[in-house]
């Protein structure tokens, strides 16, 4: 007799979230009564949301905190009555924190010195979790992105520099903005082509901010000086870290291989839409590498 398919994980994301520094450091925990435990803010991912989100908006709703991602951390596997569960995390900072009414969900909400919240934990894989976040350095996100997708070249009769969004990129966009959010973005740069100043914008109008145009990374200068390329994301992750400014960059083949390689990764392919997160120390150096995709 053969086995069935292993179900799908039911998927969650929380944060280990964190406020001040040094010997000042505090880390959140809440009580959940239904489970009379003590553990790390965290929920379910609604369906087709992404685990970023999930984590920003699960702490918000658990703590009353507004977050702004950091690193990821391992994530915690085990098994519920449904079958197996996996949760996400990743570091949070606190940027406002708002009271929060007791509730049957949470009921309690602690900011404990490190080593008094790790004891207050009722789980060892969140302990593990603890520690890991404890263990990395303070870092600030620096993305790359590939813009949205675009109208196809074969149905535009415009110079390519001024290829707009097709309807799935200007939703693609949106998802862009919301990602941004998550990992509190304070800086835009792009590519000056269309397709990649449009993918920023609705983030930019949301945000407040205005998006640079870099000529280089266009792909009429950016193809002929890749070196130059590469060595001007590097000048701009480096300076994010050291700032601690969350920053973006929008860009487009044939150039992304050689951004790419200014923060060190691999030329992955990168469908329209997609991110790339590097976590950057205030040294220069990266942490922390992640992935997000474009949202079906």
């Amino acid at each position: 007799m053969s086995r069935g398919r292993e179900p799908e994980p039911v998927r969650a994301a929380g944060a280990v979230l964190l406020t001040g520094s040094g010997i000042r450091r505090s880390v959140a925990v809440v009580h959940r009564p239904a489970y009379n435990d003590w553990s790390l803010p965290k929920g379910k991912c609604a369906k087709g949301e992404a685990a970023a989100l999930t984590a920003v908006r699960e702490v918000e709703e658990e703590t009353g905190a507004q977050i702004r991602l950091g690193a990821p951390l391992a994530d915690v596997r085990y098994q519920v009555p449904k079958g197996p569960k996996v949760v996400h995390y990743w570091v949070g900072t606190a940027l406002r924190i708002n009271n929060r009414a007791p509730d049957d969900e949470v009921d309690q909400v602690e900011w404990l010195p490190v080593f008094q919240a790790r004891e207050r934990l009722t789980y060892l894989d969140e302990q593990a979790v603890l520690d890991e976040a404890l263990a990395l350095p303070e870092t600030t996100p620096f993305l790359i992105t590939r813009h949205a997708k675009a109208t196809a070249r074969k149905h535009w009769d415009g110079e390519d520099r001024n290829r707009p969004l097709d309807p799935a990129g200007r939703k693609q966009a949106r998802q862009v903005a919301r990602l941004y959010q998550a990992y509190g973005v304070q800086q835009l740069r792009s590519s000056p082509s269309t397709r990649c100043l449009q993918t920023l914008a609705p983030y930019a109008e949301t945000a407040r901010i205005k998006v640079k145009p870099v000529p280089l990374l266009s792909e009429e200068a950016g193809a002929e000086h890749l070196a130059g390329v590469e060595r001007h994301i590097r000048k701009l992750a480096v300076g994010a870290g050291r700032t601690t400014t969350p920053t973006a960059v929008c860009g487009h083949r044939p150039v992304l291989p050689a951004m790419l390689a200014g923060v060190e990764a691999p030329n992955e392919p990168m469908p329209p839409g997609t991110s790339l997160v590097v976590h950057v120390d205030d040294d220069g150096l990266i942490a922390a590498r992640e992935w997000h995709p474009a949202e079906a």
